[in-house]
């Protein structure tokens, strides 16, 4: 399906509001998917500590070499257990540096995995004002790529995290065993390096913020050209969409560049403030020598341990720049997941409705909240009417008057501001909203037809039966194009039915409403891509249909209404008038204009 947005790209409160903006708040959020595998989460946390220990085992393996492994008096013992040891050492840590990699995938593939069903669930049960507010490449980008961020943070920055701080203290211990006095040097210059990680935090958490949104932005012009590929080709567009593509991309190449100076300043001041320490400590280890402070092993040690726990040091800045483009990401991962679901309704079944329809004083509005002040953009004003089960009524009018408005309010797409809409005398608010919209089939003007065979496009949200689908293409005059098709209704259509033509597309949404056998139809300019010909074989399939069923119509073409039963006509979100269409005539108001010029467009 391709569906074509209606807004400018924008991460408004529900994706991105900045919520979840912190490392704390993102582990409480994550919780819940963690809890069940906590266990594994400890093992893996296990794993890397086992690793992390045989890094400061090594230097410490070092000294008894060094003091007694050389010269006349060297240990015996010394010459064949540290090699060994070394050995041991390596295998134990590949161990554990395996054990926790696998680990950890498995509990982050498995959070991904919940993540993005929750987040694919919730945007399928979201209300329709959503989908008017969030772009598609917005909402794509969500569940498919940012939920990936999660993942990185879940394993690559937490094992970082894990491994490399464990290893810093380790190595930190044995260095104040060793001599407290030179790691006293090192510890000092630990807060000043925190210091310097929270200011570059800062910033770069504003720039990864501001990147978002320019890659939304970025993705919605790649959308919107591949989209429109036939207007901008016949205009000529295709200069102004590079342009308009260029200048995004070098404004997000430019915030790229800025977010990769920022999150590389870390490593080079910190491996600067290390040299420090180093030459510091080199100048005291040799005095303290000459006095008998320490041995040649005890010093090598030492030496090596502070040149091992640079490294992880570097790591841990490092991970900050990826932990901030993490925090961005759960932003809009949990905006999306706490992104309301639409009305489930009440209680009360519905089987199979009669059919009758009744709007009592109801209006609605897009973003109208105060009746009062707002009710001159009510896009309904006061509406009110009857339909009887079978009937048909037309819906006429000058376009913007809220024909098709109304019509998505009975599904209960939108709610309506006041007033109620009532189904076989029951309030629409009472019915499961499954099933009341079980009890509609509409076709609209703007077909949607998804990426499928025939057969499941016509069985949409449906058991497949293959004599219905046959049944509903041979009502839709559709049945002998299919029939010559290769794969007859196995046929795959393409994005958005792209194998079809116009008219083909227009009668396979047809066949899924005949298909869907509703007790009340919609059909929203149902007949207007089809040509003469097969337009007269729609209609007598339509007028079969209608046999019996509640029918709603929304026609521009006056011609295709006039054996409605009755007709109402819209303008400015009221009814102005309403009856047959040989009484509309009479009345030489709004219809009777509409028609004539109609006809005279017709007859010219």
């Amino acid at each position: 399906m391709s569906a074509r947005p209606t807004v400018k790209p924008t991460l408004s409160k529900p994706i991105g509001s900045g919520e979840a903006s912190s490392p704390a708040v993102v582990l409480r959020r994550l919780w819940p998917y963690i809890k069940p595998v906590i266990w594994i989460v400890v093992a893996a946390i296990a794993a890397m500590a086992l690793s992390a220990a045989t890094d400061a085992a090594i230097p410490a393996l070092l000294k008894p070499l060094l003091d007694k492994g050389f010269g006349v008096h060297a240990s015996d013992n010394a010459k064949w257990y540290v090699p060994l040891a070394v050995i041991g050492l390596a295998l134990v840590r590949g161990v554990a540096q395996y054990a926790s990699g696998y680990l950890l995938s498995y509990v982050s593939n498995r959070i991904l995995l919940e993540l993005r069903l929750k987040m694919f669930d919730r945007m399928i049960h979201t209300s329709v004002a959503f989908f008017q507010r969030e772009t598609a490449s917005t909402v794509i980008n969500a569940i498919v790529f940012e939920v990936n961020q999660i993942l990185n943070v879940l394993t690559s920055v937490m094992v970082t995290l894990v491994r490399d701080s464990l290893t810093v203290v380790f190595l930190l211990g044995y260095l104040f065993y060793l001599n407290w006095r030179l790691t006293l040097i090192v510890a000092v210059l630990l807060p000043g390096i925190g210091w310097l990680v929270g200011k570059i935090n800062r910033r770069l958490r504003r720039l990864n913020r501001e990147n978002q949104l320019l890659t939304n932005e970025l993705s919605y012009i790649v959308e919107e050209a591949v989209g429109g590929y036939k207007v901008v080709k016949v205009n000529n567009g295709e200069q102004y969409e590079n342009a308009r593509f260029g200048a995004m991309s070098r404004r997000l190449r430019g915030y790229s560049m800025r977010m990769t100076v920022s999150g590389g300043l870390a490593q080079p001041l910190t491996q600067f403030l290390a040299s420090i320490a180093l030459a510091v400590v080199i100048t005291i280890a040799v005095v303290q020598s000459s006095n008998d402070q320490t041995t040649v092993g005890g010093f090598v040690a030492f030496v090596t341990s502070m040149l091992l726990i640079i490294s992880p040091l570097k790591h841990l800045m490092d991970v900050n720049q990826p932990l901030q483009r993490g925090m961005t990401a759960a932003e809009l991962i949990f905006g999306l997941i706490d992104e309301p679901a639409e009305p489930a309704g009440g209680g009360k079944p519905l089987e199979r409705a009669s059919g009758a329809i009744e709007f009592r004083d109801v209006s609605f509005g897009y973003g109208a909240s105060q009746m009062g002040q707002e009710s001159q953009r009510l896009t309904l004003n006061q509406v009110s009417f009857c339909v009887a089960p079978g009937e048909m009524v037309a819906l006429a009018g000058p376009s913007g008057g809220g024909k098709t408005t109304l019509v998505n309010l009975l599904p209960r797409f939108f709610d309506p501001a006041s007033g109620e809409i009532l189904l076989d005398g029951v309030p629409l608010s009472e019915y499961n909203t499954h099933d009341l919209r079980s009890q509609i089939a509409m076709v609209s003007q703007d077909v949607v037809l998804f990426n499928d065979t025939i057969a499941h496009n016509v069985a949409y949200g449906q058991t497949a039966d293959l004599d219905r689908v046959v049944a509903a293409l041979r009502a839709a005059n559709l049945w002998q194009t299919v029939e010559a098709m290769p794969d007859g209704i196995e046929t795959l259509i393409g994005d958005n039915g792209t194998m079809l033509s116009g008219g083909q597309r227009q009668r396979l949404a047809i066949a899924r409403a005949i298909y869907k056998d509703a007790p009340i139809l919609i059909l929203d300019e149902a007949t207007s891509a089809l040509d003469s010909e097969s337009e007269r074989y729609v209609q007598d399939a339509l007028e079969t249909l209608m046999k019996g069923r509640t029918t709603l119509v929304i026609a521009h073409r006056l011609s295709t209404i006039e054996r409605a039963d009755r007709i109402l006509v819209l303008e400015a979100g009221r009814i102005v008038e309403r009856g047959s269409h040989r009484e509309l005539l009479a009345q030489n108001g709004l219809y009777a204009h509409l028609h004539r010029i109609q006809f005279q467009q017709t007859s010219s």
